[in-house]
């Protein structure tokens, strides 16, 4: 029984925690040579542990790749990095994308480690990515709601609302009725229209701690369920290089989707800054980097997002609540895309982070939209 107590007791060592990580983690010195790799780096080369050790990585992956910049990066800066969309190729390695974070080496460790991953649907988002291409894909949709649906509305509400003044009080409840529904389906054209709008997109330097705080301000009068707001922000951080509006209407939309996902009396929302020092991005199919390092996070302990729709959470009409577009996330989507940023999604039970990179103000995009 004691030995049994014990084993129970027992805690797991670094060694064991790190080889039961489902991302691949691998760690370099200086000449880029493989010191240690954990069961998923095996998985993601095909090669066992003791094959790797020792090995320089420039004999796994192609020696001008994308990875191998990174790491060198990361070794001179010493700092950390990371880059989404990373295409992963060479002689010992299928060719894949996927998402890196280099912690560079620091005073006490002369050591760079790499964790890589599947790249994440969510950053795909990019300016040719299919997250985008789906949020633009009702502009035809919209283009014919507007001609035959939304221009016949009007006469419709028109001639409820003449008729009402000549019916009974009795008879004007239904009148009320096409008006309200009339009226619904307008709101919902006007919706579908914003995925539309091609007109060049207005950008300056945005506080997005103000944008934040106005959706916050938006937000709190009609709050119906008891919700803790927790706010973590950098008071360090940048500028944001944005269209202020329309930022508004991004984290607007993610704070109700939220709060509409909270199904009890202590629901919790965190909002939180941060800035990511080295994260890059690339548009799909080019190897020019962009810069994202002011990212902008909201948690809640809701319901989650089921597994089956969850990579297709950002397409127009997906939801997972009743009586809803679909529209709020896909709009996200729309808009971050066309500000040349990423959305990054981590859901588990009771837990779902969105979290968006955006770029950061500076002399070189002033005037540029």
């Amino acid at each position: 029984m004691k030995s049994l107590m014990n084993l129970s007791d027992a805690e797991p060592s670094p060694v064991e925690v790190l080889q039961n990580l489902p991302t691949a983690i691998i760690v370099f010195d200086e000449s880029l040579n493989i010191k240690m790799a954990n069961a998923a780096a095996e998985l993601l080369f095909g090669l066992s542990s003791g094959f790797l050790i020792h090995k320089t990585i420039t004999t796994l992956i192609d020696e001008d790749g994308e990875l191998v910049s990174l790491l060198q990066r990361a070794f001179s800066e010493r700092h950390s990095v990371r880059e989404f969309g990373l295409m992963l190729a060479g002689p010992r390695v299928k060719k894949q994308k996927v998402d890196v974070r280099v912690s560079g080496p620091t005073e006490n460790s002369q050591f760079a480690i790499a964790s890589i991953q599947e790249c994440s649907l969510a950053s795909e988002l990019d300016g040719q990515n299919l997250l985008g291409r789906a949020a633009r894909s009702i502009s035809g949709l919209t283009a014919i709601f507007s001609r035959e649906v939304k221009n016949p509305l009007s006469g419709i509400r028109g001639a409820a609302q003449l008729l009402g003044e000549s019916v009974s009080d009795s008879d004007k409840e239904l009148t009320e009725l096409i008006w309200d529904a009339t009226d619904r389906i307008k709101d919902l054209v006007d919706r579908m229209e914003l995925f539309s709008d091609d007109r060049p997109l207005t950008r300056s330097a945005v506080n997005i701690h103000d944008v934040l705080g106005h959706v916050k301000e938006k937000l709190t009068p009609n709050l119906e369920k008891t919700v803790l707001i927790e706010e973590n922000y950098d008071p360090s951080l940048p500028l944001v290089f944005g269209n202020r509006e329309q930022l508004i209407q991004v984290f607007d939309n993610m704070v109700k989707n939220s709060y509409e996902a909270l199904d009890k009396d202590k629901g919790l929302i965190k909002i939180v800054t941060s800035y990511r020092h080295g994260s890059l991005a690339s548009v799909l199919g080019g190897r020019e980097k962009f810069e994202l390092p002011i990212a902008v996070s909201i948690t809640d302990n809701g319901i989650g997002i089921p597994e089956d729709i969850e990579k297709s959470i950002f397409e127009p009409f997906v939801t997972t609540k009743p009586n809803r577009t679909g529209l709020g996330l896909a709009l996200v989507a729309k808009i971050i895309d066309d500000h040349g940023g990423i959305v990054e999604l981590d859901a588990t039970f009771q837990k779902t982070t969105i979290t968006v990179f955006l770029p950061v103000h500076s002399a070189k995009n002033i005037g540029s939209n």
